[in-house]
């Protein structure tokens, strides 16, 4: 890779911080997901990412678009899960990619170079420092609580956290049940942004479920 090439990237991934918002179609009952990530965005998330494995095609695109535009008008990222030609054509930021997603060079060349791509290296380091050589701009570990959303994720530790963020440049996402009482120590341990499905729009109060979280990074800040 050129260096300012890298350079490059690495002063992209530095906005890489905070709550980090991820839909679930399934909690979408009171509210419609745009209403919910709307709310999320008022209390303090920064980055969403799309993610809904049953609508249809046309729903996705739809759906994708309208959050696309939410986020664009509140200077927020948009992250889409796992498809790149969806997070293509909505001109969503990036792609988080897991273990059966297409692999990360192909994301890169169809995405471009200013794309955000997330990788998952669940509890493995090495999968996170191939992740970096590959160009990644960020790592997600976890599940480090009980989640609901997967329920039957593989355990990660804050350990894991402490040897990545002593060897990685890299941004780190903790995701995996984690709340705003267990949090804390995630970040502590070195993790740049905190991954939440349930603990955001599953709780009555978006809004202020988000400011909660946000005051982990941000204790002076934490009024919705």
């Amino acid at each position: 890779m050129e260096r300012s090439t890298e350079e490059s990237r690495l002063n992209h991934a530095q906005g890489l911080q905070g709550l980090y918002a991820i839909t679930d179609s399934g909690l979408a009952d009171r509210l419609g997901l745009v209403d919910q990530v709307a709310e999320a965005l008022q209390g303090g998330a920064r980055i969403i990412q799309y993610r809904d494995k049953q609508a249809t095609p046309q729903q996705r695109r739809r759906q994708a678009s309208a959050l696309r535009t939410l986020t664009r008008s509140q200077r927020a990222l948009l992250i889409i899960n796992d498809d790149l030609e969806l997070a293509r054509v909505v001109g969503a930021d990036g792609v988080h990619l897991g273990r059966d997603d297409p692999p990360l060079a192909e994301a890169r060349a169809r995405l471009g170079p200013e794309a955000i791509i997330g990788v998952s290296c669940y509890n493995r380091l090495e999968l996170a420092r191939q992740a970096q050589r590959s160009g990644a701009d960020y790592v997600a570990f976890g599940r480090f609580f009980p989640s609901r959303s997967k329920p039957g994720a593989v355990q990660a530790h804050p350990e894991l956290l402490r040897h990545a963020r002593r060897e990685l440049r890299l941004p780190l996402v903790a995701i995996g049940g984690i709340t705003p009482e267990n949090g804390g120590a995630l970040i502590t341990a070195g993790a740049d942004m905190l991954a939440v499905i349930h603990g955001v729009f599953g709780q009555p109060d978006i809004r202020l479920a988000c400011a909660h979280f946000r005051s982990l990074f941000a204790p002076e800040d934490a009024t919705p």
